[in-house]
């Protein structure tokens, strides 16, 4: 096995174990809630059912990205190891961390000149972005070098696919991402927007579709008009919900279904508190290998 590290941030949305037996190192993204600061350390300090509950009771929520000082610290115990790193982040489309973590990258390699240090923005979030940490991390265990890894990195992150949507508009009112009075009748309508990330790695609003049943089968048939070899699609696919399991599980369902090659099962994951701070609870996204994301 090749002896570097591949490493993201906690924004990825997967889990503790999951990143513990797949060797991915994880630096954490902070948020406050309720005025009282914690990591998102992937729902250790607050547990998703926890953060969604006092998000619906009124306290207000803040992230904040992980500082030039705090990835020094969390890469250099590998460098010194004399280990090369390759670094994944959250979209620089959503946050500036891609910034911080280059800036950190340029200092230690100062210190540590014979070392390679590599930054990739994933355009990415969520399990999705997990998704493409995990299938970096298959090449690296199939012998993938780490110069052949940020190459195939860089080429494929816009291959995998951000679906999703929210029964629940509360919160994308409240960030401005929907306004007050299209929210409020989408709320009342029953009106679930279907949503991607772009070539950006911005969130793009596609479709205004009414009823969560609708929207659920939209997302599958968004799935098979973009997965690689539509429904005979034999790829991992990854699912992230924020206090809504059972409509993720929904969806999972049609998914599996419809796509009978699937590399395993569909995986749900609760969406952690920095995307989850912003998204409120009611998200369903879905996540999968396909054709090149576009505008």
């Amino acid at each position: 096995m090749n002896d570097y590290v591949l490493s993201c941030c906690s924004s990825s949305d997967l889990s503790k174990e999951y990143f513990a037996k797949r060797n991915i190192p994880v630096v954490y993204f902070h948020f406050e809630l309720g005025g009282t600061q914690y990591l998102d350390d992937m729902g250790e300090s607050v547990p998703p059912k926890e953060l969604f509950r006092r998000m619906l009771e009124g306290e207000e929520t803040k992230t904040s990205q992980v500082s030039v000082v705090e990835y020094e610290e969390f890469f250099g115990p590998f460098l010194k190891e004399g280990r090369d790193i390759i670094h994944i982040t959250l979209s620089g489309g959503l946050t500036g961390t891609v910034n911080s973590a280059r800036l950190a990258a340029e200092n230690l390699r100062e210190e540590y000149p014979d070392r390679k240090i590599y930054i990739v923005d994933s355009l990415g979030a969520s399990s999705g972005y997990g998704l493409f940490v995990d299938s970096l991390a298959d090449l690296r265990d199939q012998g993938m070098g780490i110069d052949e890894l940020h190459e195939y990195a860089e080429k494929n992150k816009l291959h995998v696919h951000h679906w999703f949507f929210s029964t629940d508009l509360t919160f994308y009112i409240r960030g401005g991402r929907v306004s007050k009075t299209a929210g409020t009748i989408g709320n009342v309508l029953g009106i679930c927007p279907l949503l991607n990330m772009d070539s950006d790695g911005l969130l793009i609003p596609r479709e205004k579709i009414r009823g969560k049943k609708k929207v659920s089968q939209r997302i599958v048939a968004k799935m098979a008009e973009h997965a690689y070899n539509g429904t005979y699609y034999s790829g991992k696919c990854f699912i992230s919900q924020s206090d809504c399991y059972e409509d993720a599980r929904f969806v999972a369902d049609m998914i599996e279904e419809k796509f009978p090659n699937l590399d395993g099962k569909v995986r749900i994951f609760p969406i952690g508190a920095t995307i989850g701070s912003h998204t409120g609870p009611g998200t369903v996204a879905v996540f999968f290998h396909g054709d090149l994301r576009t505008k």
